[in-house]
């Protein structure tokens, strides 16, 4: 089977033409008429009333167990990436820099994991202990397993007046299984053409009793499946791989290679001792002492001593280990009670960046958490100059002619900075079902606990280097004792918590017959306590390593209220209103009203509506006790760059050129008087079913978030930066004579820091329209059925306003404070096709989404040269134009193929290709998601390009 589609239009013409053949040949389209089967009541996500009809006034995407399993991806975090409301924000495994590496979360309508309620079984879960960009708390969907998931419900609607806090965007609700007969093995195998990501996959299910006949059912099912890692250097052939770009119109960013961005010192293969106060500075090979005769002043200045990258990833090592226990028991013919407990566990890798270097900047001293307090120019080194004649460590004299710095790799340290994070997420729930005095009365509770441990390699004590290296007792090239290099390059750890506890009340019935149909009602109250237990690390939290990772304690407890009401008042108008009243006691009380109603004027055609209040109460990183660092727009320090960093040839003297485009850190403080993110959303939709097996559905949306949680620095028009700075040490100083740079002590020191506290400050308004359409058709003479499915989302606008200014962001990198300028597509699309005969089942799925520009309005970029100055481009094209191409990310499309075939009731083998047609990911420069490989795509929208293409077989049996 061949299926290739490049862009979204091509699959709405193929939909439109499935849609026509269905018209002329009717009879085609005809279905054997099904049985007569008993009426069933369900609820439906984003309602507590059961309903026999599954079209609601709010639009839900349905995704079963079967869509999931023929999806062919092994991951929860990889399915649900895929959907087209997600959009900027997403966190994505691939982000290895993210504070929250090695969890996955989703941002739908791209307004952050934050504003996306995750929900397991209808309840809320511990969100994970580390919040992405250390604020915003979200649900790590990447640990929940494949066999333990009956079906995903995507809200896309605010829902706030049902669920509370945190849904204003939408709501996914996870359903596990709920019971389950007979045992059920799968194991399953993947691999990348390309090299690294092998994948192995195995599962088992087993399941006792029947619930109507023996009144019980027990089960259990487990999963094991681990990931290998893929490295830069499995992909560096490719251009947005590669550190080299001058073919391109850039610099050349190889590690270990001289340039002007440098000022042509730089750590190489091996170290060198450097006069800084020679003639002709780094032009001078009289000024250079290597230290191992592999490397030279000739070979350097060439090029010829450079690193090749081979520690940073793509995609991050991962095993996760899975277990679900579930005992369903009648204890009347009204009542049962369902007991769940569940344990996942996912281990990963994550990468923190390459290996630390000796140079003069990384002895300045750390901006880090002392005692839980953001602190900066910690545990500074007062100078790092050698003398002529003195010794530099063990075994090496500056034999030099005047002070000298050294450069180089740190030997012995682990090869790169890296956290080995194990997270294990843990939920026991009982729920109490059954029907008393006219109610419908549901009773939940349960205990949910997500804990992390991360283990810490790679970074480095400076103090313990320092003096090591003055006592004489560190060799500088290598071969140190393993107990001395413990001491610098420590290993350490940290225990991370987050838990949640709940209990849930819900009743429900029919009041009355009201106009053409019954009232109905529901009301229940809620009850949540959550803790989060983030602590800073052991060697952060003293300040002898710098910047391992922010930290967050506080708790929060809610109690609410709620309830809901549906009537018919005339024929085909179905009508409801819901409210709820929550109070934290972190700021106070909310109320949330929503109002929706879905009319059908005939058999063929519904028209629905909804309006909704939201609200996102300030969480524990917000109000608690709680710190991180984070930079935003690049900027020239007003005193040591004061004129720029001019030009390729010419750097203007006096400036310090390590201080021009510069990132500087902000300590991010909390507010105990921050109110919640107040939202209103609406949403109006047709739903049409013109013939028989095809369904329709269109749906615009609009939604408003004022009084946002943001940080004041770019959000305050008043807030100028109380610059914190270090001591003024000797550094390179240009001298206005070309690039030439000299040895002197500005002024004053660098930037470390500046202190920047949360506010509730401007909007974030976005717009847009989503499609489902669904056709199934039988093919004559018993040659099968093909069933197509298109979900598509179009933003209209993405407007945010920032210090009084609002600016446009759909179709441009904005908003790139959020989640590593993922993005903000106007398009993104997801069309399947499907085959089935008999025993064969075929599955084609193509994934688009739109390109976009790398400018960011929000920033102050304006045209395509001046994004390299915020956001874009970063060190690609500093001191040069960077070239139009890229300044547009190019729209992105794969193909999945999923094959499979049922030899037996017992046996099926299944086989899968992602990325069919081994697409390339566009470049991006101006994300930073993957800034720590300094790789050229986007990890949260185009992961599966920088993949490629990827097989995978599996065998299922049951018995």
């Amino acid at each position: 089977m061949m299926f290739k589609l490049k862009s979204m239009p091509y699959a709405i013409s193929a939909l439109v033409a499935t849609g026509a053949l269905a018209g002329m040949s009717p009879a085609m389209a005809q279905e054997a008429p099904a049985q007569a089967q008993p009426m069933q009541r369900v609820v439906v996500t984003g309602s507590l009333i059961s309903r026999a009809d599954t079209e609601t006034p709010t639009p839900v995407q349905v995704l079963t167990a079967a869509d999931i399993q023929k999806s062919g991806k092994t991951s929860v975090a990889e399915l649900l990436s895929d959907l087209a409301a997600n959009g900027a924000g997403t966190l994505g495994t691939g982000f290895s820099g993210a504070f929250a590496n090695g969890a996955s979360g989703i941002s739908l309508r791209g307004l952050t994991v934050g504003a996306t309620l995750v929900l397991v079984d209808g309840h809320r879960m511990a969100p994970y202990p580390l919040s992405d960009d250390s604020q915003r708390s979200f649900v790590d969907v990447s640990s929940i397993p494949f066999d333990a998931i009956e079906s995903i419900e995507v809200l896309k609607s605010g829902a706030s007046s049902l669920y509370g806090s945190d849904a204003i965007a939408g709501v996914i609700n996870i359903k596990l299984k709920k019971n389950l007969t007979g045992t059920r093995l799968t194991v399953e195998h993947g691999d990348t053409q390309h090299g690294g990501g092998k994948t192995r996959r195995g599962s088992f299910s087993t399941g006792i009793g029947d619930l109507d006949a023996d009144g019980y059912n027990a089960f259990i099912t487990t999963e094991w499946r681990m990931q290998d890692l893929i490295m830069v250097a499995d992909r560096d052939t490719r251009g947005w791989a590669n550190r080299d770009w001058t073919g391109r119109g850039g610099n050349n960013l190889t590690l270990g290679l001289p340039t002007s961005l440098n000022n042509f010192l730089t750590a190489p293969s091996t170290p060198f001792l450097y006069n800084t106060a020679g003639a002709g500075g780094a032009n001078n090979a009289a000024n250079f002492q290597f230290l191992d005769p592999s490397c030279n002043y000739t070979l350097y200045r060439a090029g010829g001593c450079t690193v090749r990258d081979t520690v940073t990833f793509i995609q991050p090592p991962t095993k996760n280990v899975n277990v679900l226990i579930g005992m369903t028991k009648k204890l009347t013919e009204e009542w049962e009670v369902a007991f769940k407990g569940s344990m996942f566990k996912r281990d990963s890798l994550n990468n923190r960046g390459v290996p630390y270097t000796y140079s003069p900047e990384s002895f300045a001293g750390n901006t880090t958490l002392v005692n839980g307090v953001l602190t900066g120019g910690v545990n500074a080194i007062p100078s790092t100059l050698f003398a002529p004649g003195a010794a530099v460590g063990s075994g090496v004299t500056n034999n030099l002619g005047g002070p000298a710095s050294l450069y180089g790799y740190i030997p012995g340290a682990a090869p790169e900075r890296t956290t080995d994070n194990s997270s294990t997420a843990t939920r026991f729930s009982v729920d109490l079902t059954g029907s008393a005095y006219g109610w419908d009365v549901s009773a939940s509770g349960g205990a949910t606990r997500v804990k992390t441990k991360a283990e810490y390699s790679g970074y480095i004590n400076r103090v313990a280097l320092y003096n090591a290296i003055n006592a004489g007792v560190w060799n500088v090239r290598g071969g140190n004792p393993d107990a001395l290099v413990a001491q610098v390059a420590p290993y350490f750890r940290n225990t991370l918590e987050s838990t949640l506890n709940y209990a849930d009340l819900v009743g429900s019935r029919e009041l009355m017959q009201l106009g053409a149909g019954p009232l109905a009602v529901a009301a229940g109250v809620h009850w949540h306590e959550r803790k989060q237990n983030a602590p800073p690390s052991s060697l952060t939290a003293n300040g002898l390593v710098a910047s391992t990772s922010a930290f967050t304690i506080g708790d929060e407890t809610n109690t609410a209220a709620f309830a809901e009401l549906r009537a018919t008042p005339i024929q085909n108008l179905e009508v409801g209103v819901a409210g709820r009243y929550d109070h934290y006691d972190t700021y106070g009380n909310s109320f949330t009203p929503s109002a929706n109603f879905m009319w059908k004027p005939m058999q063929q055609v519904s028209v629905r509506g909804t309006f909704a209040r939201g609200f996102r109460a300030p969480n524990p990183a917000e109000v608690g006790n709680a710190g991180s660092f984070f930079t935003f727009n690049a900027i020239d320090d007003p005193i040591r760059c004061a004129q720029g960093g001019g030009t390729e040839t010419t750097i203007p003297a006096g400036t310090v050129p390590t201080s021009c485009g510069i990132n500087p850190p902000y300590v991010q403080t909390t507010n105990p008087e921050l109110s919640p993110e107040k939202s209103k959303s609406y949403t109006l939709g047709v739903i049409l079913e013109p013939v028989r097996g095809l369904n329709l559905s269109l749906d615009y949306y609009n939604i408003k978030i004022n009084n946002l949680v943001v940080t004041r620095a770019g959000n305050d028009p008043s807030f100028v930066p109380d610059w914190v700075r270090g001591a003024p040490v000797p550094v390179q100083i240009a001298t206005g004579n070309g690039d030439e740079t000299v040895l002197g002590t500005p002024a004053v020191g660098p930037i470390l820091y500046a202190a920047s506290p949360y506010i509730n400050a401007g909007s974030t308004k976005t717009h847009g329209i989503e499609a489902d359409v669904r056709y199934r058709w039988r093919l004559p003479s018993e040659m099968g059925a093909i069933s197509a499915n298109l979900s598509a989302a179009h933003t209209f606008g993405y407007e945010t306003e920032v210090a009084g200014v609002s600016y446009q962001l759909a179709g441009t990198q904005g908003p790139s404070s959020v989640g590593g300028a993922t993005g903000n597509p106007k398009n993104r699309a997801q069309f399947t096709l499907g085959y089935n005969r008999g025993a064969f089942d075929a599955t084609a799925t193509v994934n688009y989404t739109s390109g976009f520009s790398t400018i960011d309005p929000a920033l102050g970029a304006t045209d395509c040269a001046s994004t390299a100055l915020d956001v874009g481009g970063r060190t690609y094209f500093r001191r040069l134009v960077q070239p139009d191409y890229y300044c547009n990310v190019s729209s992105f499309t794969t193909t999945n193929l999923n094959l499979q075939y049922k030899f037996s009731d017992h046996l099926t083998l299944r086989a899968a290709v992602l990325n069919l047609f081994d697409k390339e990911p566009p470049y991006d420069v101006a994300t930073y998601g993957n800034a720590n490989a300094q790789t050229s795509y986007n990890a949260s929208l185009h992961q599966a390009g920088a993949i490629g293409r990827f097989y995978s077989l599996a065998v299922n049996y049951t018995f």
